[in-house]
């Protein structure tokens, strides 16, 4: 693909709806060879963008979901431990070999587990590396991913350096819970996802929900957009839990939203108490957008 235009087509073809911002930055990373940091609120589509990028290259993704507590043995590799003590076991019953000849031997590749880190960086195949919520990982745990995401390596102790075979696409997301390193940012591309416009999430909608009517659809956006904006929510509703309003509005065969419709739907969109009672009061105490 030689233009942005071609990966905004490429990536409409395979059913997810990049802005131009998107295409840009998809474009760029292929171009230039850097990862792409995309930074914005739960549920805007950060990790489908992944996975589309994937489906359009026809290529893997491997993914490494990151959590709290996330270290080298679960990101990159560990030692098939047991294998190993099997071996050394084995040795010594035969006396045959030196400790040092012992210890460079279950320290090979036969005994080296893969994670998805060293797992992408050996892919012969094209590759999507999908570093999922990289904002819930602990600060000092970061360092695990600067030498693969500057240089597409990694360095093993026992075994010596790996270098990538077939370079990867990155794709980091971030749901900026806490702020990232200046050396992590500093490797990649930016794009920040946020909520759609309200045409774009017209538009998503009628591509995942093809069966809604476009009135409908208009005033599900509207709502939406009214609650994201007007009412203070621990969680404003994402775009996937605005689908699933959609879908379900279609299965209970729903022509046109009244408030009372719109309050049952609310548990669709809100995952907190609190905010659904707002949204109660506050859409109450109003005319209902849209």
């Amino acid at each position: 693909m030689s233009t942005p235009q071609e990966v905004a087509q490429a990536l409409d073809s395979v059913g997810y709806l990049p802005s131009t911002e998107i295409a840009a930055a998809v474009f760029l990373a292929q171009k230039l060879g850097k990862p792409i940091l995309v930074e914005g609120p739960a549920g805007t589509g950060k990790t489908e963008l992944a996975k589309a990028v994937a489906r359009i290259a026809n290529a893997e993704l491997i993914r490494l979901q990151c959590y709290e507590g996330l270290d080298e043995s679960r990101a990159l590799y560990e030692w098939d431990y047991q294998k190993q003590l099997l071996a050394i076991q084995a040795a010594k019953l035969a006396d045959a070999q030196s400790e040092e000849t012992i210890e460079s031997q279950i320290f090979s590749e036969k005994y080296l587990l893969e994670r998805p880190l060293l797992q992408a960086i050996r892919n012969s195949d094209s590759t999507v590396l999908l570093i999922d919520e990289v904002d819930r990982l602990e600060v000092e745990t970061e360092a695990l991913l600067l030498e693969v995401l500057s240089d597409f390596q990694v360095s093993i102790p026992e075994i010596g350096t790996v270098q990538a075979i077939r370079q990867p696409t990155v794709i980091l997301t971030s749901n900026n819970t806490r702020e990232l390193s200046e050396a992590l940012k500093r490797r990649c591309l930016f794009l920040y996802l946020g909520y759609p416009s309200k045409d774009r999430e017209r538009d998503i909608i009628a591509r995942k929900v093809p069966n809604i009517e476009e009135q409908l659809a208009s005033k599900l956006v509207e709502i939406v957009a009214y609650l994201r904006s007007e009412i203070d929510l621990k969680k404003a509703p994402s775009i996937s839990e605005v689908i699933d309003w959609a879908q379900a509005l279609v299965v209970l065969n729903i022509k046109e939203l009244d408030q009372a419709q719109i309050k049952q739907g609310l548990p669709i969109l809100l995952k907190y108490v609190d905010d659904i009672e707002s949204a109660k009061a506050q859409l109450s105490s109003v005319n209902v957008p849209g």
